[in-house]
């Protein structure tokens, strides 16, 4: 019993900020068409930037509580500044391009801004604990967890579930949809479609970020780590179908709980469970577990 409520626990806090991050992979997907590498980027960036923050505002005086702030503010930075820049200068010239084209561009991009990181925060690593410490344990079923994974896990669902709202139930949502099923037929409907386009990269260069930001308080930030979890929000939009909200949350959860438990009862197959699961689902469902209709063309 304690196995299996550790192997809960653990899976649903890694899954969390993965959901988040692949959240943001699969918005810009489904809206723009971009298989966007350089997403990793901003997870890095994300995560850079906000353990820089904590470090500064620990050194103010600033408590392990208030240091939390730097989580919302890195995201946001890096989506709003760096994102926009991103969207504007490279990202808009390959609407509508061919999809090789589009992930050797963004590929290179990532390449890019792993570099760029290294010589904006140097070679050495940052450890930015203060938030969890802000944060107490809880007992659950007998077992100490900790209280920012927890919060983690919270903070993920709060903005999946924000997320399927404004694509669902808003009018912004609407224009999006029509834009998702055709572009053509949404100019001539007179809706804004690059600036929509804008609007959604942001977004999920935002998303992005978060997913760093939140994570940084638990890791050692270091150079190329944004590797490891653009690899794995592939396969999490792979697994869920690209494009697809309820299948980015349903493929995370999967990667999660396999990961969880394969560091806990067979850690050299770590990787290959993922890639397993995801090899097997493209042989039965090529386009994922929960792929966007495709609206017929006559």
């Amino acid at each position: 019993m304690n196995l299996l409520l550790t192997i809960l626990v653990e899976g649903l806090g890694y899954a969390s900020y993965l959901f988040i991050v692949s959240l943001g992979l699969t918005v810009i997907f489904g809206v723009l068409k971009i298989l966007n590498v350089a997403h990793g980027a901003f997870y890095a960036w994300g995560a850079y930037l906000c353990a820089f923050l904590i470090g500064e505002f620990s050194t103010m005086g600033v408590s392990d509580l208030g240091t939390m702030v730097a989580i919302p503010i890195a995201a946001l930075i890096v989506g709003l500044i760096l994102g926009s820049a991103i969207e504007r200068t490279i990202i808009k010239n390959l609407y509508g391009r061919d999809e090789v084209l589009i992930v050797l561009a963004t590929f290179g991009l990532f390449l890019v801004l792993e570099d760029v990181i290294l010589l904006v925060f140097g070679v050495d690593p940052y450890f930015a604990y203060q938030p969890t410490y802000a944060m107490p344990g809880v007992q659950i079923g007998g077992i100490h967890q900790d209280g920012y994974k927890l919060s983690m896990i919270v903070v993920s669902l709060v903005i999946g579930l924000i997320s399927w709202a404004v694509l669902n139930r808003t009018h912004w949502g609407k224009l999006v949809t029509a834009i998702i099923y055709d572009s053509e037929l949404a100019v001539a409907m007179g809706i804004n479609v690059p600036r929509v386009f804008y609007t959604v990269f942001v977004a999920g260069a935002v998303l992005g970020a978060l997913g760093g930001a939140y994570i940084a308080p638990t890791i050692s930030v270091a150079p190329g780590f944004g590797v490891e979890v653009i690899v794995l929000s592939f396969a999490v939009v792979v697994i869920g179908g690209l494009g697809s909200i309820p299948g980015a949350a349903i493929g995370a959860l999967l990667v999660g709980m396999l990961r969880a438990y394969a560091v806990l009862q067979w850690p050299e197959i770590e990787l290959f469970v993922v890639y397993a699961v995801m090899a097997a689902v493209l042989i039965f469902r090529p386009e994922g577990l929960f792929a966007p209709a495709k609206a017929r063309k006559i």
